[in-house]
């Protein structure tokens, strides 16, 4: 998740957001049916930046790697784009950060032991690579139990690309493949027509596995606290963004 919370409002994810509290009074959670998560087999993640696969489906990782299952976590770019105009921090040095705060959260949902490959594609390039990282994951995939991979109506272009995709290699090598939201949480309402509310199936999450990813998304210091006292070091992840991925279960469109 490397777009910043600031800038014009023609962008719905810069706009301002909706309420964590709507979302939790929201009657259509009932509505929803339960997600059966394999319990065996390989199940790849894919990730457009180091932070997406915990905050869409941490907790879903850590059921995962609690189970028989082989997880791979592909993380797509490195996340150097996050603080474009930090003076604190140069991209060179965020690449470095972010794969250890990866490491540090995967650790947290006791999914230390799981494979992450880091591809190193260009912050905010992801749709412009779709192809060769859908002919790159195709391996990866093939034989899958589940592949998982960033929503592709998520209005950021890299999480689109990212969904797109996985969806491409997934389909080719004909495994299953569901798609978790992060910014549709920030820039929809409940029941909002923009979502396929009619795909959409939940994880629930115990309380031990929501601790587990409060703790993991804790790990990504350099999305959720300033890099230091400038605009540009702003937190990308304010406490009500985080709050809509803290809840007691995950969302993934089947």
């Amino acid at each position: 998740m490397s777009t910043p919370l600031t800038g014009p409002f023609d962008d719905p994810i810069q706009a301002p957001g909706t309420e964590e509290r709507l979302w939790r009074e929201w009657s259509g959670w009932a509505g929803l049916p339960e997600a059966a998560l394999p319990r065996s087999g390989r199940v790849v993640v894919v990730a457009a930046h180091p932070d997406d696969e915990v905050l869409g489906f941490g907790g879903s990782l850590a059921l995962l790697a609690a189970s028989e299952a082989e997880v791979t976590v592909v993380v797509l770019t490195d996340g150097e784009g996050s603080h474009p105009h930090s003076r604190t921090v140069t991209p060179e040095e965020l690449v470095r950060l972010r794969a250890a705060e990866t490491r540090a959260a995967l650790a947290e949902l006791g999914a230390a032991h799981v494979e992450v490959v880091r591809w190193g594609v260009a912050d905010t390039e992801v749709a412009k690579h779709e192809r060769r990282i859908a002919d790159r994951l195709l391996p990866l995939v093939t034989g899958a139990a589940l592949v998982v991979a960033p929503w592709t109506g998520d209005v950021h272009s890299d999480h689109e690309g990212a969904g797109r995709a996985a969806l491409a290699a997934a389909g080719n090598a004909a495994a299953p493949c569901w798609l978790y939201p992060v910014w549709m949480w920030h820039w929809a309402r409940p029941d909002d027509p923009r979502v396929p509310w009619h795909k959409a199936a939940r994880v629930t999450l115990p309380e031990p596995v929501q601790a587990r990813k409060r703790a993991a998304v804790a790990r990504y210091a350099s999305q959720i606290r300033p890099l230091g006292p400038d605009p540009e070091d702003a937190a990308i992840l304010p406490p009500e963004e985080i709050a809509h991925h803290l809840r007691e279960r995950e969302v993934v469109f089947r």
